[in-house]
């Protein structure tokens, strides 16, 4: 597989990988990079970019589309406010904070700008050991 291709594979599954699909994004960074390690700073601003706009889909749902309060999340939300994005990568109490951010209307960029550092503090990780 060529490396742009390897990217887009990459885009798609990390974003994937943000929403309730069972998708290991993490695993796929890791497969492009032992494919090719020159891949590193492009693969992880593709993983990053991938996996937040996933969650900002996941924030919109919650701004635009839910009828309901997602109350398991909410409260930790409106308790920590935009900080708690950092942590929007974590498996599934993740895609709460990102939808019970959108449903309290916190700033749309904040949050991006916040999950996409935790995301790609998270790649970064993943990537070094992809390397070792």
């Amino acid at each position: 597989m060529t490396g742009e291709l390897s990217l887009l594979a990459l885009l798609g599954t990390s974003f994937l990988a943000s929403t309730a699909l069972p998708v290991s994004s993490e695993a796929a960074l890791f497969a492009v990079l032992k494919m090719d390690a020159g891949l590193f700073w492009p693969a992880l601003a593709v993983a990053t970019l991938g996996n937040t706009a996933g969650g900002m889909t996941t924030y919109l749902i919650g701004r635009y589309g839910a009828s309901k309060k997602p109350l398991a999340q909410l409260e930790r939300v409106s308790r920590h406010g935009v900080p708690l994005l950092f942590f929007a990568w974590l498996p599934v109490v993740g895609d709460g904070f990102c939808l019970a951010a959108g449903w309290a209307r916190l700033n749309w960029l904040s949050v991006a700008l916040v999950s996409a550092a935790g995301r790609f503090l998270r790649y970064w990780l993943t990537a070094g050991g992809a390397l070792w």
